[in-house]
């Protein structure tokens, strides 16, 4: 299945929006409205570790086929299935005559070989029956072209009319099968998404977004000035006027304010989208089934914040398709550590529930080009997401496909339908290493020494959708900043939560602040209030430079941040691609050429220095302690990563905790009293096993696309 992919900075830019002050308004709203769900464990029990799963098809096979099928699924080792997200042609054939004799075997036969099942709601790819009879429901892009008939998420979210059939269709699933001792969990749609469309510019869109405006803004002089529109003559009368935001349309850049507001709106559409059904699901399944929806963690228009009250959060993620270069010669082949990690640390610090909903079984048929994975990397990262606190994973798909769209996507099953794919193998080691990992689970305290390196990256869809808008140099990606410093946490070997501004700041000791541009004073207070009481903050380049709204503070640069980070003035400096720049920090020499902050320092301590251009000499890393804790300003955006994990170590060893020095593409992770080496370098690595420590799988030594495991 098509999932987020990763773009580097040459190429394209991940664009969209999320928080504000806003936040303590519609964006707060609709999280106390839905309200968090609570980590209930009841679903899942900690010995299980992490439950394997796979993905099937009934209705896209012959009936004769599925007996043969899922008995084999059970052999192997598989602990559940999937069924239904893209069979509503098949449950509901024509409107209002249901289809469920179909469903009814194939969870039968499930539970006949002991695979429990998710099932999903059919959302993403309503029936043709259903388009042409109200082709108002089809979402519109960016070029005024309605999404037809014939591929999946081409439905507008904001349509009430498709919500009348969702209704029902989700209804009826719901009263059949809500109390089927065979169903698990529940996924609502499927990568809720318009994939490569991203946005809705459909009537239906249209008139939801003036609905959201009128909400957030009471009247319509409040959104003039709030966007600015007295700039190029663009005030409006009334709400009626306005048209979603499309560049398309217009001969220049489209008012960033009316950008941002349509991404935040776009992002509560969707988590309303999926909110919406999981409140008719609830009506009727008993409260042990579960309920998820599988989104892609990173791509930019919907947001998993805004869906806080599911009981689990579930992601796909898919890394080897042509678009992540990964770590050396052969990262390709492997992806990217950060890919998976960043997602667990994101979706498992939402409740402490998550799981992979759909895992890269081998080679794709989508991607800018399709290599196999390496020999290794499918149970590498089986290992990775267990790893990360998941509660499961399953891959897409049992069976690889003869006909249709994905026809070259592996399976755990070849063509033939009867002999396991080479990256089908992995899985089936995996299941019976867990075997294994079973018989040696036993309750564990986290070690002392990852509670004192635990740390948080603040993450900030808001900024990031205002600087995806405008990001002021070519070279600017928010992702792959965050990644930078992500990725310095580990190299130390520090457990990481990505977190939003809801949560409590003081449960960490270290707290990274990546680029958050768009705030208020309110936010800085319990900064302050952070480092007061002995919290470490990191915080990074162009954060605060504008207020909730995208608006420059009329007052210095940046002004809320400056006493914080100890600066009278900060200005900014871009460079061309071909030329980098140099900054020093003690003996080490760096390069530099996205984004330079220069600091004039008033109080505490200059880390970094540039060294050429015509501010040579000014600071561009500043370091102050303030109360029991610091305050360290890193202004200076690099490629590779060095100047930021070398400034983070500093961090650590200021404040006496000591740390790891893993190579790049080398992860240690621990959990439920079990310690995982990962290496997705392209050499042999030497994971620090201690000596005393018994490994449980694997050895010290890892080669490309290895795993360890080992208790202490």
């Amino acid at each position: 299945m098509l999932t987020n992919r990763l773009f580097t900075k040459k190429n394209i830019f991940l664009s969209t929006p999320l928080k504000k002050c806003f936040l303590a308004v519609a964006v707060m709203a609709l999280f106390n409205k839905q309200g968090e769900a609570q980590s209930n464990n009841s679903f899942f029990k900690d010995k299980d570790l992490m439950q394997v799963g796979t993905y099937y098809y009934p209705e896209q096979w012959p009936e004769s086929n599925w007996e043969r099928d899922i008995k084999k699924m059970s052999e192997l080792g598989f602990e559940f299935t999937h069924y239904g997200e893209f069979a509503w042609a098949v449950m509901e054939p024509e409107e209002g005559k249901y289809n469920f004799e179909w469903l009814d075997k194939a969870i039968s036969l499930a539970a006949k070989y002991k695979v429990k099942v998710v099932l999903c709601t059919p959302t993403p790819t309503p029936p043709v029956w259903l388009t042409q009879k109200h082709p108002d429901i089809l979402m519109v892009n960016s070029d005024g072209r309605t999404i037809q008939h014939g591929a999946r998420q081409q439905a507008s979210w904001s349509s009430k009319k498709y919500r009348e059939y969702i209704e029902k269709i989700v209804t009826v699933l719901a009263k059949r099968y809500g109390n089927n001792p065979n169903i698990w969990g529940w996924q609502i749609d499927n990568e809720p998404s318009h994939y490569g469309n991203e946005y809705d510019y459909s009537d239906n869109a249209q008139k939801s977004f003036r609905i959201w405006l009128k909400k957030k803004y009471q009247n319509i002089d409040n959104l003039n000035k709030s966007w600015g529109n007295a700039f190029w003559s663009i005030s409006y009368n009334n709400f009626e006027q306005i048209r979603i935001p499309n560049g398309k349309e217009l001969v220049a850049q489209p008012n960033p304010h009316a950008v941002l507001d349509f991404k935040r709106f776009t992002a509560d559409e969707a988590a309303d989208f999926v909110l919406y059904q999981k409140d008719l699901l609830r009506k009727h399944v008993k409260p042990e089934q579960w309920i998820t929806t599988n989104l892609m963690p990173t791509y930019p228009a919907v947001d998993p914040l805004r869906m806080k009250s599911l009981d689990v959060h579930s992601y796909t993620k898919y890394l080897v398709a042509g678009y992540d270069n990964g770590q050396g010669e052969q990262g390709f082949r492997m992806g990217s550590a950060s890919s998976i990690g960043f997602s667990n640390d994101l979706f498992r610090s939402i409740n402490g529930l998550s799981g992979v909903m759909e895992l890269q079984p081998g080679q794709v048929n989508w991607g800018l080009f399709n290599p196999q994975t390496m020999p290794g990397a499918v149970r590498m990262w089986m290992y990775h997401v267990m790893a990360g606190g998941n509660k499961f994973v399953c891959n897409y798909r049992f069976r690889q496909p003869l006909s249709g769209g994905e026809q070259y996507h592996y399976g755990i099953m070849k063509t033939d339908g009867v002999t396991v794919s080479r990256s089908g193998d992995e899985y089936i080691k995996v299941i019976k290493e867990l075997e294994v990992l079973r018989k040696a689970y036993k309750p564990a305290a986290v070690p002392a020494i990852l509670n004192k390196r635990k740390a948080a990256i603040l993450y900030s869809i808001d900024s990031r959708w205002e600087m995806d808008n405008q990001p002021q140099t070519n070279q600017w990606n928010y992702m792959e900043h965050v990644n930078r410093y992500y990725n310095g946490l580990k190299a130390l070997g520090a457990p990481v939560d990505v977190i939003d501004e809801t949560k409590d700041l003081s449960a960490y000791p270290f707290l990274v602040v990546p680029a958050f541009q768009l705030l208020d004073n309110t936010l800085v207070e319990r900064w302050k209030t952070y480092v007061q009481n002995g919290g470490n903050l990191i915080i990074t380049c162009r954060t605060g430079q504008k207020d909730r709204e995208g608006h420059l503070w009329e007052a210095s640069f940046q002004q809320p941040i400056l006493e914080l980070i100890g600066a009278k003035e900060i200005y900014y400096d871009h460079l061309p691609v071909y030329l980098m720049g140099k900054v020093s920090a003690g003996d080490l020499s760096f390069d530099w050429n996205n984004w330079g902050d220069i600091l004039d320092p008033a109080s505490g301590s200059v880390w970094a220095k540039y060294e050429d251009q015509f501010y040579n000499g000014k600071a561009a890393v500043l370091n102050r302690k303030a109360g029991k804790g610091t305050v360290t300003y890193i202004g200076t955006d690099t490629d590779d990563g060095r100047l930021e994990r070398e400034i983070l170590r500093k961090v650590y060893q200021q404040a006496g905790v000591s740390t790891l020095n893993l190579p790049e593409g080398v992860i240690v992770e621990y959990r439920d009293g079990f310690w995982y080496g990962l290496n997705y370098s392209s050499k042999v690595q030497q994971i620090p096993v201690p000596a005393s420590a018994k490994i449980i799988i694997g050895q010290k030594a890892l080669k490309p696309a290895d795993v360890v495991v080992w208790q202490e």
